[in-house]
């Protein structure tokens, strides 16, 4: 089975590395285009010419914005039609680890952490939307993580904006299934990207980063921690025309680590 995206355009958020790159890899090897969105341009313009050597023939750009905010939103996306012409794919993925023992998380982490994980993707949804209903075909990919399903001690902030996430998943996709928009999520387990390379240095022991690996993947019933080229395979799915007849789920893609289906 060879999966297409026949010149469709997407709009990647936290596109600049880690799943987000991997995705729009996976997108523009697949025929598609692609718009990276983030913060940094550095890390940006690095992601940029990534996909530029992987799919030459591919439209891409990088967009730096803070999509936090209702103005970084439109940034964004107004960023994305105007080198793409429009907007098929959206694939809501920005976000970090937010979590702590609940009464020491302030309302300005919570805040920051809705405004990153939930809003943006409530706006970056609001207008790509009427597009994808007029021209009778969209996809919306929400990255989240496990904890959505089940949340484990600690895990406020993230949990509860990602279980949010999940809702606004179901939502959506019962809400615009009549045109042919499909909207799904994607919940991640343990792969490997920038935010596990950060933790593997912030815990600063004297061990390798493919010892860390094995040691954290030990848990997972696979007995590995997962490929972000692995996620973006999925993600491809979802976003082809072969993955048309699947809305309003949300996918464990975890190597079997999470205890909920």
């Amino acid at each position: 089975m060879q999966l297409s995206l026949n010149g469709r355009s997407a709009l990647i958020t936290g596109g600049s590395k880690g799943l987000g790159l991997a995705m729009g890899k996976a997108f523009a090897q697949a025929g598609g285009n692609v718009a990276l969105v983030a913060r940094g341009a550095e890390a940006l313009a690095r992601g940029e010419a990534e996909i530029r050597e992987a799919a030459p023939t591919a439209k891409v750009v990088a967009i730096a914005c803070d999509i936090r905010t209702v103005e970084g939103c439109e940034q964004a996306y107004n960023g994305a039609l105007r080198a793409l012409g429009q907007v098929d794919i959206l694939v809501n993925n920005a976000g970090t680890s937010q979590r702590g023992p609940f009464l020491d998380v302030s309302d300005a982490l919570w805040q920051d952490d809705l405004d990153l994980k939930l809003f943006a993707a409530v706006r970056l949804c609001r207008h790509v939307l009427p597009g994808m209903r007029d021209r009778k075909w969209g996809r919306i990919i929400n990255v989240l993580n496990i904890g959505a399903k089940a949340p484990k001690a600690t895990s406020t902030p993230t949990s509860v904006s990602r279980a949010a996430g999940m809702a606004l998943t179901k939502a959506l996709a019962n809400e615009f299934a009549p045109h042919n928009v499909l909207v799904n999520a994607m919940l991640v387990g343990i792969i490997e990207s920038d935010q596990w390379v950060r933790r593997h240095a912030q815990e600063k022991r004297n061990i390798t980063w493919e010892d860390w690996k094995a040691e954290q993947g030990k848990p997972v019933p696979l007995g590995r921690i997962g490929k972000a080229e692995e996620f973006a395979a999925m993600a491809l799915l979802l976003a082809s025309d072969m993955g048309g007849y699947v809305t309003g789920t949300a996918i464990n893609v975890d190597g079997g680590a999470s205890p909920v289906v």
